[in-house]
């Protein structure tokens, strides 16, 4: 019995000389070595994806420094400056046209007081050369304060709403802060152009209107003196 199991034993080492003990580690030594590459690949995916969205998120440095200069000339401070001395601009022209009309509503009082006053006496010894000449300026006074007060004038203080809303903000392309501010700068220049044509239109009226004044004063006290 004895020499019949060695047999039985020796022939089966024959067959599988790495016995069953020995192999199985190597197995499972193999089947980790396959799981751990495997493990490695699935790793190296997400890095390479994590890179590009980290580069994604963070822009080149010429990238940036566009985006920086883009918004920098979307908010120019110097356009906002420029803007605001144009709009002072303007608002000055509009003081100074009210204060002309101020000044021609104080004329009308100057010249109505001097001819009541002088007037009546000059032409209590009736009608000569001075009482004319003191009529026809009066005549002309008149004339050039309805010309100054004569609300014909096109002045242009303000912008157009619904124009303003065609041009810069419903269009195809909205037009950004700073390039809005360049343009109606520009725009109130010209507004102001036109605006000053007319005011220096008032200001030569009203200083041939005060000359008329002291003329038409001068005549009728001739008058009165008779002379």
């Amino acid at each position: 019995m004895l020499a019949r199991h060695a047999i039985s034993l020796a022939r089966s080492f024959a067959a599988d000389p790495v016995p069953c003990f020995i192999r199985s580690p190597c197995a499972s030594t193999e089947v980790h070595g396959q799981r751990l590459q495997q493990a490695t690949t699935d790793l190296a995916h997400p890095v390479h994806t994590t890179e590009g969205t980290l580069m994604a998120e963070h822009p080149s440095g010429s990238e940036s420094n566009r985006i920086a200069a883009s918004a920098v000339a979307d908010d120019d401070p110097r356009l906002a400056f420029i803007y605001q001395e144009a709009v002072r601009g303007l608002t000055q022209q509009q003081t100074l046209v009210e204060n002309m009309s101020t000044r021609a509503g104080s004329l009308v009082f100057a010249t109505a007081f001097a001819n009541s006053l002088l007037g009546g006496a000059a032409l209590s010894n009736g009608l000569g050369l001075w009482d004319w000449t003191a009529v026809a300026l009066l005549f002309s006074i008149g004339g050039l304060i309805v010309f100054m007060l004569w609300p014909y004038h096109q002045y242009t203080f303000r912008f157009d709403p619904e124009e303003l809303l065609d041009q810069y903000v419903d269009g195809d392309r909205p037009t950004t802060m700073s390039a809005m501010r360049r343009a109606l700068a520009l725009r109130i220049k010209a507004d102001m152009a036109g605006n000053w044509r007319i005011i220096q239109r008032l200001r030569t009226a009203l200083q041939i209107a005060l000359l008329f004044l002291l003329l038409d004063i001068l005549a009728w006290l001739l008058a009165i003196a008779d002379v």
